[in-house]
């Protein structure tokens, strides 16, 4: 009884495992072509996650598993926003795979399996496990995105997404090797205790700079964005819903838990690092995303520029920076799933809606989805008083009390060249005439997610101290007062 109690915190992830064995088991059997079984199913399996995740959290962290697993108030914030996020994914996704024949028992037990590899990463604690979660993560991915067997786009989009990540993997790999030869361990605590110690701290910057080259590929930083957007373009839209939006918290805990908790006596070195990267990624994303007239590729460059921002928060330092990190990456992660979740809405059976062109008069076919739209744009360009806003002048404001004015400055000014793509599908679906009258149909509890979506970006712009709040708390327990 107590080993059983020890795997207590780690419960959640088990519950997943056995029941995305279950749901496949269970998918053979299901002969309605809409796959309503399934769909239940796993909605109900991640509300029983976030129930046990309630239910097993721990006023303080622990560690399981000789230190590779820890559960802190970071973790269970995080893996609850993943729930909600997959959660939505599937609503959002439900009636734009359907009609093309891609609502299947495989992309849900994927789906889900992908979130457990987002979980284990949440939580790791040790380089072991983090690889491990990665890799359960990014493998299912790599299978979502070649879903559409019969697209050659899609299939394209898959291979490159496959080998560079293969490629991202091996860095990675190859600089925790690096940490481990010169530290002699692979626990995330005793790296940071052993780094004091090091008689050559080459070694130890070497591997660092690979481990910084792993992560930023992973989280679609420049110079290693190449993949984003022929991926973003090529594989289908609710796939490109969930690799754009849950995988950010799981990158988030890895950056964190890699740098803030195991190398932070090099953070002088790795703040170098990430200062290039967030620099190179705004500038980059945003004059790139001025001339894409695919909207989902204008959507991954914009993507590459909101990571550049969150690098900024990250490299700050200290429980501002971080908690503003975890709030942009939070509320980034909203804005991209209403967004995505728009254009699944506006396609069709034969006609998917990835062009600018097809927002063209959408306030005359459906005015209270373009104002849903409107604020999402005016979110992601951060116009006041959306959460947009709020989290980029959070993280302006961490930059800044450390010393880093130029960078703020500079952040500001890519930040106003980026308002110009956002703003033009404003204008576009207010001032021009539509391409199409065929009216917009959705379902009820789409069209009802839909707007919780838009109004919570401008609710959470409002007031935003309580989210605020839960980051601070959230990261003060994680990395300062263990």
């Amino acid at each position: 009884m107590s080993y059983l109690s020890t795997l207590t915190p780690a419960s959640a992830e088990i519950f997943l495992l056995v029941m995305a064995c279950v749901i496949l088991l269970v998918d053979l059997f299901v002969v309605n072509l809409q796959k309503t079984p399934t769909y239940l199913l796993v909605q109900f399996t991640l509300m029983g996650l976030a129930l046990i995740t309630l239910m097993t959290h721990q006023p303080a962290p622990v560690h399981l598993f000789h230190n590779m697993f820890v559960s802190d108030l970071m973790s269970d914030v995080l893996k609850m926003m993943s729930y909600l996020t997959v959660s939505i994914i599937l609503v959002y996704s439900r009636s734009y795979l359907l009609t093309r024949g891609l609502f299947s028992g495989e992309f849900m037990v994927l789906t889900l399996f992908s979130l457990l590899g987002m979980m284990v990463m949440i939580s790791a604690s040790h380089f072991l496990s983090m690889y491990i979660g990665l890799e359960i993560m990014s493998l299912s991915l790599y299978a979502l995105v070649a879903l559409q067997r019969d697209s050659a786009v899609a299939t394209e989009a898959a291979m490159k997404y496959f080998i560079l990540g293969a490629l991202a993997s091996g860095l990675l790999l190859y600089g925790m090797s690096m940490l481990y030869g010169a530290t002699g361990t692979l626990d995330v605590a005793g790296v940071s205790a052993a780094i004091k110690h090091v008689a050559n701290p080459a070694l130890l910057v070497f591997g660092l700079v690979f481990v910084v080259a792993g992560l930023a590929f992973k989280l679609g930083a420049v110079p290693f964005h190449m993949w984003v957007p022929d991926v973003y373009q090529g594989a289908p839209t609710a796939i490109v819903m969930l690799l754009g939006s849950a995988p950010k918290f799981a990158a988030f805990a890895f950056l964190m838990r890699m740098l803030v908790d195991g190398l932070q006596p090099l953070m002088s070195h790795w703040s170098s690092m990430l200062i290039i990267l967030a620099v190179l990624s705004m500038t980059l994303g945003n004059i790139s995303a001025i001339a894409q007239t695919n909207i989902k590729r204008m959507l991954a460059y914009s993507s590459i520029a909101h990571i550049g921002f969150f690098l900024l928060g990250v490299l700050s330092g200290g429980i501002d920076g971080y908690s503003s990190a975890m709030f942009y990456i939070m509320v980034y992660v909203l804005m991209s799933l209403g967004a995505f979740g728009m254009i699944t809405l506006l396609s069709r059976e034969g006609y998917e809606a990835d062009t600018l062109d097809a927002f063209k008069g959408l306030n005359q076919r459906s005015p209270w989805l373009a104002f849903v739209m409107l604020l999402l744009m005016f979110s992601m360009a951060g116009v006041p008083p959306t959460a947009g806003f709020y989290a980029k002048f959070s993280v302006l404001e961490s930059i800044v009390h450390t010393g880093h004015t130029e960078l703020a400055i500079f952040a500001v000014m890519l930040s106003l060249i980026g308002a110009f793509y956002y703003l033009r599908i404003v204008k576009l679906m207010y001032f021009d005439a539509p391409g199409s009258h065929e009216p917009i149909r959705i379902q009820a509890d789409t069209g009802m997610l839909i707007s919780f979506n838009g109004l919570a970006v401008l609710a959470l712009g409002i007031l935003p101290g309580w989210l605020m709040t839960v980051c601070a708390v959230s990261v003060q327990q994680s990395f300062l007062l263990r």
